[in-house]
């Protein structure tokens, strides 16, 4: 909603994942699996967490540099861009930050989170006791209280989107 508010607002937007080279590996891991994946938006959680903690276990930087190096290239073809990073975990916090994203926290009840996230058609469901999944202990610059509904949630985010376009 933050990117659909940054257009409506008329201002460019590109949302970067973080996690596009586990995404990558993913897709290419269910290809050779014999099983291609046809829509690149699904998410085998439990595999994304073993790729992700393999990656950072062989090198930590292994997400943030490229994360880092596509950041850069955004901004040079398109400066004015609002960035946004819908994906990042708590082991890759400090490297975001530090390249000037401001950390929005959204917020929701388990037991509305555990509903929401049983409905998004993942082939798998993340562990949320995953190393992987570890709450983020960055300082958060705003929160949004996604518990209400889908209009609160907008008004919410628009409210960001014009405190950040100000």
């Amino acid at each position: 909603m933050l990117a659909e508010e940054c257009e409506r607002a008329g201002a460019p937007v590109r949302r970067l994942k973080l996690g596009a080279p586990l995404y990558d590996v993913q897709a290419l891991v269910y290809a050779l699996a014999g099983r291609p994946l046809v829509d690149n938006t699904v998410q085998d959680g439990p595999l994304l967490n073993a790729l992700g903690a393999a990656m950072r276990r062989i090198n930590p930087d292994a997400l943030t540099v490229p994360f880092a190096a596509r950041v850069q290239q955004t901004e040079g073809y398109c400066p004015q861009a609002v960035l946004i990073c819908d994906d990042m975990r708590a082991p890759d916090a400090e490297a975001v930050l530090a390249l000037g994203f401001r950390l929005v926290k959204v917020t929701a009840p388990d037991e509305l989170r555990l509903q929401r996230k049983e409905r998004r058609g993942d082939l798998g469901s993340g562990d949320d006791e995953h190393s992987t999944e570890a709450p983020v202990r960055a300082p958060e610059w705003r929160r949004i209280e996604n518990a209400g509904s889908l209009e609160d949630l907008r008004t919410q985010a628009a409210s960001i989107v014009a405190e950040v376009l100000g």
